[in-house]
């Protein structure tokens, strides 16, 4: 791996910088340079919550932490809710530096589309869920973080995330990518699904990344089609705490 590639790591909903303590130091190990992104609002900067939060501050958490590096090569690895930003980030880095990401992984993370929301990729019970919590728990400015147990975590793991979630900026949940799905095509992307417990509101974006997958054997592949790849992992929703030797293995093989 070239010294001069990033690894820019940003974590899902109600986490931190924090979730990724046991991938940074083998990436490190394994001489590659690594980041890890916390976005506005949660974990380290969890005192910074409030109502403006939205997806664009999200974004442009990572994009300025790209540009304040002058990093040239950056491969941006995005965990749950974070498939959102880290979609938009690539898509206004390629607008501001050309060439400077060089691939997307996706773990067990959202995909979207032009136009969707963190929302729309989920079954519409669990955004109406979604929605009541945020309105009655957290007074419209949050969402309040699940039991880790969700994740597929127990025992002493679950108990250090439990400790470490922060309620997640409410703000961002509908929030649309507003991006030229053609623009990031081709860009190389791989879907790393955890299917040990497979978590259900996923389900879109794994469909989705399966049926590109499928479309690959066919004459008919678009550029979308051909530019994925994916690894499944036997584990649940969080890999970077319970499984982080197995996850840096792929995300190297990813790259």
């Amino acid at each position: 791996m070239s010294n001069n590639i990033v690894f820019v790591l940003v974590h899902g909903a109600w986490h931190g910088a924090w979730c990724w303590q046991r991938v940074q130091p083998l990436l490190t190990q394994a001489g590659v340079a690594n980041h890890a992104v916390c976005l506005t609002g949660v974990g380290e900067r969890a005192h910074c919550l409030s109502a403006g939060i939205r997806l664009a501050t999200h974004v442009q958490d990572v994009v300025s932490t790209v540009v304040a590096n002058e990093w040239q090569r950056v491969v941006l690895v995005g965990h749950s809710y974070a498939g959102m930003v880290i979609t938009q980030a690539a898509y206004d880095l390629t607008t501001l530096m050309p060439n400077v990401v060089q691939s997307l992984i996706y773990l067990d993370a959202h995909v979207p589309y032009n136009g969707e929301s963190w929302a729309s990729l989920q079954d519409p019970q669990v955004m109406a869920l979604r929605i009541k919590e945020a309105r009655t728990a957290g007074g419209g400015v949050f969402l309040p973080p699940p039991d880790a147990s969700v994740f597929g975590l127990f025992g002493a793991d679950r108990e250090w995330v439990n400790r470490r979630q922060t309620p997640q900026p409410f703000g961002v949940y509908q929030d649309k990518v507003d991006i030229q799905d053609e623009v990031l095509a081709a860009l190389p992307k791989t879907y790393i699904d955890c299917v040990s417990p497979a978590l259900p509101s996923l389900q879109i974006s794994r469909e989705r990344v399966q049926a590109a997958m499928f479309a690959q054997t066919t004459k008919n592949a678009t550029d979308f089609d051909k530019s994925w790849r994916r690894f499944e992992m036997a584990c649940g929703h969080d890999p970077m705490v319970d499984q982080p030797q197995a996850l840096v293995k792929l995300l190297l093989a990813a790259y």
